[in-house]
This record gives C-alpha cells, sequence and structure tokens, in this order.
C-alpha cells in the first residue's frame, strides 16, 4: 500500500454528533478526542511522517463565547495530558497558525508541549489552531515585504519556494492526502497555499465515528490513485 507522507485532516461533525442525540455541543467534541489519538497511533503505525489536524480555524472565533472558551480549556487540558505518551512514541508536536491570538495559558502549554517532543522523529503531529489559510498567505506576504522593503530581498527574487520560506512552518511537506469528515464537501480555508496537488477524500462519517478502519480505507483509497502533478 502506498503511503501518503503527509496526511491532514478536517475534523468535522462533533457538534451534529452531539446534537444528533440530545446532547450540548461540547459533548460531541469530548468525543471526538477518541477519534484524534486513533488517527494518531494509526498514522505512527503506517509510517505517515506527517498529520495535521484543523482543530480551531480563525472563523471559528465568532462561535458562542462558552464554546469557544469550552474549547481553550479543552485544548489546554489535552496538550498537558497528552504529551508524555506523545513524546514516549516519538511524536512531535507543533502548532501552526497564529497562534498569539490564543489565550496566554493555552499558548504556554502549546510551547511546552512542543519542547518536550522537539527532537521527535516518529511523527509531526501539526495542530492547526487560529489558523486560516489566507491568513496564512496575508502574513506570509507581510513578511515577504518587510524584507523587500528593507533590501534583504529584491521582487525579482520572489518565487513559490521563497514564499514557502514565509510560510508557518517552513518545512512542512505539502499534504500529499487531504480527509474530511461529515460529508460537507469544501476546503473552508484549510491550507490553501499547500494543497495544489493533494489528494481529497470526503466521508459521510462524523468525526468521532471516524476510526482506524476508516482511516486505513482513505489511505488505501489514495493508494489506488495516479498523482500526475499535470502532467500525463
Amino acid at each position: 500500500m502506498k503511503v501518503p507522507r503527509h496526511i491532514a485532516i478536517i475534523m468535522d461533525g462533533n457538534g451534529r454528533w452531539a446534537q444528533r442525540r440530545g446532547l450540548p455541543r461540547v459533548f460531541g467534541h469530548k468525543a471526538g478526542v477518541e477519534s484524534v489519538r486513533e488517527a494518531v497511533r494509526t498514522c505512527r503505525e503506517l509510517g505517515v511522517e506527517w498529520l495535521t489536524l484543523y482543530s480551531f480555524s480563525t472563523e471559528n472565533w465568532r462561535r458562542p463565547p462558552e464554546e469557544v472558551q469550552t474549547l481553550m480549556g479543552m485544548l489546554r487540558q489535552l496538550l498537558r495530558a497528552e504529551v508524555d505518551d506523545l513524546n514516549r512514541n516519538g511524536v512531535r508536536i507543533r502548532g501552526l497558525g497564529r497562534v498569539w491570538e490564543l489565550p496566554e495559558e493555552v499558548q504556554e502549554e502549546l510551547r511546552r508541549a512542543e519542547e518536550i517532543t522537539k527532537n521527535n522523529r516518529e511523527l509531526n503531529l501539526v495542530l492547526a489552531v487560529s489558523y486560516g489559510g489566507r491568513q496564512e498567505i496575508v502574513d506570509a506576504v507581510r513578511l515577504l515585504a518587510e524584507d523587500v522593503a528593507r533590501g534583504a530581498l529584491k521582487p525579482e527574487e520572489v518565487s513559490e519556494e521563497v514564499i514557502q520560506r514565509y510560510t508557518y512552518i517552513p518545512e512542512m511537506p505539502p499534504p500529499d492526502l487531504l480527509i474530511r469528515t461529515a460529508g460537507e464537501l469544501r476546503v473552508s480555508n484549510f491550507l490553501l497555499w499547500h494543497i495544489a496537488y493533494t489528494e481529497f477524500y470526503f466521508s459521510p462519517k462524523l468525526w468521532p465515528d471516524f476510526r482506524r478502519e476508516d482511516l486505513i480505507e482513505a489511505v488505501e483509497d489514495y493508494s489506488r490513485r495516479r498523482r500526475k502533478f499535470g502532467g500525463i
């Protein structure tokens, strides 16, 4: 089986999962945590090098304040609770996005997790938090423009490779496979710079129901595809 080097996942459907059971939306987010654990374990087993999870978008700040507060609290607790186990298993945690917009206590926990796991090489677990694809491009262009203005870079030197250097994690390879759950058929401002030739896989399952066998099915589907990157 041809295994993707980088899998990105839009973990959609937590709220609907809870609502269908007559529960507050927060219960769906909590139920989705086990799906995250299974995704990490499965990617390690398969030999995936990068796993990027769309954890909290820039647009998610518009949600009701009590839900945002709950999600931030969950993120902080999960980072603290899971970091030692992830570290033992060779997983490196990395934040992707405008992390400076997160509550200070969440930033501190994320920095702590990144520091503890920085030397691990089994799997890069990228948490896209306060992340937006357009926002990443804006931030990259702003930094690039600053370098041009001070003479560190000439306009004619700007290329795709140069722009990549200004993205949040310059060494992160583009996703080979993007998975979205809950039957939605859109990318929702996720990794827009990075997904030019990414293969898409859409699952009807809500994220809390998306488990190991579903991820393997997505990888098997990917392995049957022929990627031409604009060629013949």
